[in-house]
């Protein structure tokens, strides 16, 4: 690989967080159920993977279904559930002909047996692709995921002699080995539509460093000049992770000779 194209694979995530925000709204101005809102949303859900795919970016998670969602009313809980179970399975060619892995994050064993089936399904028949992640995340809360992280450390403790030492030598790496997340990239960019700025609990820990970009659009008519214009606003921002912009434009300079040396 060029040093050429190396400097232009540091301006692509490789790491797309997104939440699907705007259902409601989108199906309320056009006169449809919140419930047609969300599918509407499943199906931009395709076009967005494959832009993901045209962009080069290596994994995308989106926000299904949060753990505070369960305080929606049960009607439309009920519909997403069904609407998990039934879309799914045919998405799984798709999955296949792009070579896309499906994978989750979130507890799903509240999830009713379809949607869990469907769920396994399609993980067991995409375990193999490599080209692209796509994780979706389900009665996921990212506070609840660094608990859960701290109670499996707890109960490290069985096994350790010295538990103070244990505790001493803690650090965010060793923490972050407990919240099963193996194989999930560092969130870069997180995007959320629908006009709201916050993050609603999504991916507290990478939301440290990750870049946050907020559209006015709603999801279901999120459109690839949308995710263009997202992706070239990250392009232009510099990331520094604590250091001075001094030190990361001469790393810039520096890694890309050294690889093509």
């Amino acid at each position: 690989m060029s040093s050429s194209e190396d400097q232009l694979n540091q301006h692509v995530p490789q790491h797309v967080a997104i939440i699907m925000d705007g259902n409601g709204r989108w199906a309320k101005a056009q006169g449809l159920s919140r419930l047609e809102g969300h599918k509407q949303g499943a199906k931009r859900l395709r076009d967005v993977i494959q832009w993901a795919l045209d962009a080069g970016i290596k994994q995308v998670s989106l926000y299904g279904f949060s753990t505070e969602n369960w305080k929606r009313p049960k009607l439309e809980v009920a519909g997403l559930m069904t609407l998990l179970a039934t879309i799914l399975p045919l998405e799984i060619s798709r999955m296949q002909d792009k070579d896309v892995r499906f994978l989750t994050l979130g507890d799903t064993s509240k999830f009713p047996w379809l949607a869990r089936k469907a769920l396994e399904k399609a993980k067991n028949a995409t375990a193999k692709n490599t080209t692209m992640d796509l994780i979706l995340c389900l009665n996921y809360g990212g506070q609840q995921e660094i608990v859960d992280g701290v109670r499996r450390f707890c109960l490290s403790w069985d096994e350790a002699e010295d538990k103070a030492k244990t505790l001493a030598e803690l650090s965010p790496e060793i923490l972050y080995s407990f919240m099963q997340r193996d194989g999930v990239l560092p969130v870069d960019l997180l995007i959320r539509t629908g006009g709201e700025k916050r993050i609603s609990n999504f991916h507290l820990w990478d939301a440290a460093y990750a870049e946050l970009y907020f559209s006015d659009t709603n999801w279901p008519a999120y459109s690839r000049d949308d995710l263009t214009q997202a992706l070239d606003d990250y392009a232009s921002r510099e990331r520094r992770f604590g250091k001075t912009s001094e030190q990361v434009q001469i790393e810039e300079k520096v890694i890309p000779e050294e690889k093509s040396a």
